[in-house]
């Protein structure tokens, strides 16, 4: 059975939020809501140090250099700077790596939505065979031939070794504490009438009117949690399928997850294919109604956008949509 392409995208990513058994965590950054924690992977700070130390080491990686760091780099808007993920021995995947920024908010993780869950998520690129080409088993026995994570682990887990479970949790646990808010626009929209220069201001308007922006880039994250078909890389032969790999239906052909606005300034090239270098580029590819196709959702279409108004999107996006607390995620001592 096949449902109309947008209204059953927009339910598929609400069934996360209605089934999930979550506790809120508090004092989220302006603009944002509580960050959204599972009952079974509270937040302490023992866990998130755990995290971060295994988020930035190679170690997880078969050939000791590649860590969940390298291609969600913090340093490159928690991307890695260039149009495709690369893995072990420089293995190249075929979409870009997404920014972590914000996805404590995302109702499904990946491009195509295939992780419920930040835990479910942070064991994929460990076992992928192009990223850090790991089975499970190998990575706890090589963890647990370090001392400083099977102490970690057991104070934090009480566990007597290393565990999938754990790494899971811990990792998800730093992943949450990857936060953007308190920018320009949450000032701006609180009152302060200065937060925002004209042209910002300019790019506001016309971010959430003519230039139809906000139909998917909406809320306080900037994305609706639901996965679209915008036509790009549509004139392939062998096109990237999205997320009809993972629901089985012909409606999601071609349609990826609608990523957060939130430090976009830092995170690009941009789209799954990483085929847009710049703001630019993006917005010229919505402003032509992207490239034609028959699974095409149904808000992109050709709009009229100026060089001005372009000018004014741009600066409204980079201006208004970088945190003025961001925060800084060095890479931590991990232990030896």
């Amino acid at each position: 059975m096949n449902f109309p392409p947008r209204c059953f995208r927009r339910f598929c990513s609400a069934v996360p939020l209605l089934i999930a058994s979550v506790a809120i965590a508090a004092d989220p950054p302006l603009g944002l809501l509580a960050v959204p924690v599972p009952k079974d992977n509270p937040m302490t700070a023992e866990k998130i140090s755990l995290g971060k130390q295994l988020y930035f080491d190679g170690r997880l990686s078969a050939d000791n250099k590649v860590s969940c760091a390298s291609c969600h780099d913090p340093a490159k808007g928690f991307s890695n700077g260039e149009r495709f993920a690369t893995g072990v021995e420089g293995k190249k995947g075929g979409r870009s790596a997404p920014t972590v920024i914000n996805t404590a908010y995302q109702t499904l993780q990946f491009w195509d939505g295939r992780a419920k869950t930040l835990e479910d998520q942070a064991l994929g690129p460990i076992q992928n065979p192009i990223e850090m080409n790991m089975t499970l088993d190998a990575v706890i026995k090589k963890l647990n031939g370090i001392e400083g994570y099977k102490t970690q682990f057991k104070k934090v887990f009480g566990t007597e070794g290393v565990t999938s479970d754990g790494i899971a949790k811990a990792i998800a646990a730093y992943e949450r504490t990857v936060i953007s808010g308190n920018a320009p626009y949450d000032k701006f929209k609180a009152g302060d009438t200065k937060a925002l220069s004209e042209a910002a201001q300019r790019g506001q308007k016309l971010f959430f009117g003519k230039a139809h922006c906000s139909a998917c880039h909406a809320g306080p994250n900037f994305t609706d949690n639901s996965f679209h078909n915008i036509g790009v890389g549509m004139d392939k032969k062998d096109f990237d399928k999205g997320r009809a790999d993972i629901s089985k239906l012909s409606g999601d052909t071609g349609a990826f997850k609608t990523p957060t606005l939130r430090e976009i300034a830092k995170s690009g090239p941009y789209f799954h294919d990483g085929s847009a270098k710049t703001l630019d580029d993006v917005i010229d590819h919505y402003a032509k109604g992207g490239i034609a196709n028959e699974w095409l959702d149904e808000e992109i279409f050709n709009i009229k956008i100026a060089p001005a108004e372009k000018a004014d999107l741009v600066k409204f996006m980079i201006e208004g949509l970088n945190s003025l607390d961001y925060p800084d995620h060095k890479a931590p001592e991990l232990p030896k």
